[in-house]
């Protein structure tokens, strides 16, 4: 009932949106006489902003279509390599007219982006993706919104998560393959790894894992210790809905976007409304850098999709309750999950000194379990001053961590 009431509220506020937004314009127009009126840009500023808090986000694109490579600029072109009822698999296709750049991207390593289900879209890895593809093939997995998934599609638990990761890899085969999770697939990308291992099938050549909770009991945080004071029928009473009719995924049981979206706000609500509040004063001093810039973040942020429950359940349960991967004793579709028959691949983790989400250690934990990687194959980075978002997105990613993730992928793409 209450993604019922959600979407009234939505069909209400839309309308009332696309006021503001018009009259907005109107205001900032210099060739209307309303913008001559006393006060006018002030007003204009107050419609964006009632514009802004009203308006729908959909997914944003990852618009890249153009980047740096070998101190040459390229041609990017976004294609879908394999297409699953809930997750896309992307490749940014690079294209050149320079024989030396031609030659030279041939010989660049092949990276798998695994993006997070959970809560924002994949589109939250375009600086990530745009970074890497001065120097790899990048393929990227984009994960579909649950509301947009038929129920005649059936249900998408954690196992099915680790079985989409394995066909991934084998589709873009893995002899050649760099594999890179960042946050919450860091988990089933080792279990994917793993049991590949296990059976005897060709592994990645290494993987890298940023910011992700392979052993949430390492410096919990505050996300961790949601997840493990309440119990699953908490979490099936309050935060899991059925989608309505409007949506191809009618019938369909999800956590909504915009409860997950309410979360994030609630984490840091001064923040926010701090943030609003200076773009409103942005737009009255006619400061349009940095309302630019405001509007940039906002427009990804508050785009958010829905997660199916059944995934989500499993998540909660076998990640943050009862740690099964940490203890060996996570079964996938009735096989053990065993990093330690991890042999042929090297492993890189990557945390954030001031990471909110994954505490220090959590990552750090696949070292442990991956006794079967030699230690001459194995490194830890911790960054200084880097926070969740830090290790794989703006300045410091760009400036600090690619350059080692690169590195790192580069010694062992020579190695194989």
């Amino acid at each position: 009932m209450l993604y019922q009431i959600h979407e009234w509220q939505r069909s209400f506020l839309g309308p009332l949106s696309y006021f503001a937004q018009a009259s907005a314009s109107m205001l900032n127009d210099n060739s209307s006489p309303f913008a001559q009126l006393p006060g006018a840009q002030r007003m204009a500023a107050g419609y964006e902003l009632m514009h802004r808090l009203g308006k729908d986000y959909e997914k944003p694109e990852f618009g890249i279509h153009s980047a740096q490579a070998h101190g040459h600029e390229i041609a990017v072109i976004e294609r879908v390599a394999l297409e699953k009822p809930f997750c896309q698999l992307k490749r940014f296709k690079r294209f050149s007219d320079d024989p030396q750049t031609i030659e030279k991207m041939k010989g660049d390593p092949v990276v798998l982006v695994v993006a997070p289900l959970s809560g924002h879209h994949a589109t939250l890895l375009r600086d990530t993706v745009r970074t890497l593809l001065g120097d790899h093939k990048v393929y990227i997995t984009d994960w579909v919104d649950a509301r947009m998934v038929p129920a005649d599609e059936g249900t998408f638990s954690l196992d099915d998560y680790v079985a989409y990761v394995e066909d991934f890899i084998r589709h873009i085969g893995a002899e050649s393959l760099h594999v890179i999770s960042v946050c919450q697939p860091t988990v089933p990308v080792l279990a994917a790894v793993s049991l590949m291992a296990a059976r005897g099938e060709p592994v990645p050549r290494s993987m890298t894992m940023m910011g992700g909770p392979i052993d949430p009991r390492s410096n919990p945080t505050s996300v961790n210790n949601l997840a493990t004071e309440r119990p699953l029928s908490w979490f099936q009473g309050n935060v899991i809905h059925t989608v309505p009719g409007n949506y191809p995924g009618s019938g369909r049981e999800v956590y909504p976007g915009f409860l997950q979206h309410a979360g994030f706000i609630a984490m840091n609500p001064n923040r926010h409304l701090s943030s609003h509040w200076d773009f409103y004063q942005d737009l009255v001093r006619g400061d349009l850098d940095d309302a630019a810039s405001h509007r940039k973040f906002y427009d990804e942020y508050n785009a958010v999709l829905d997660m199916p429950a059944r995934y989500y359940f499993d998540t909660i349960a076998t990640v943050f309750q009862q740690f099964l991967l940490p203890r060996g004793l996570w079964d996938v579709n009735g096989e053990r999950v065993t990093p330690s028959a991890i042999t042929g691949s090297a492993l890189l983790t990557i945390e954030g000194e001031l990471d909110d989400i994954s505490g220090l250690g959590q990552t750090e934990s696949a070292h442990d379990l991956c006794s079967g990687i030699p230690a001459k194959r194995r490194q830890h980075k911790v960054i200084e001053g880097a926070g969740h978002f830090g290790i794989f997105s703006g300045r410091r990613w760009r400036e600090t961590v690619y350059p080692q993730v690169r590195d790192f992928i580069r010694t062992f793409d020579r190695t194989a």
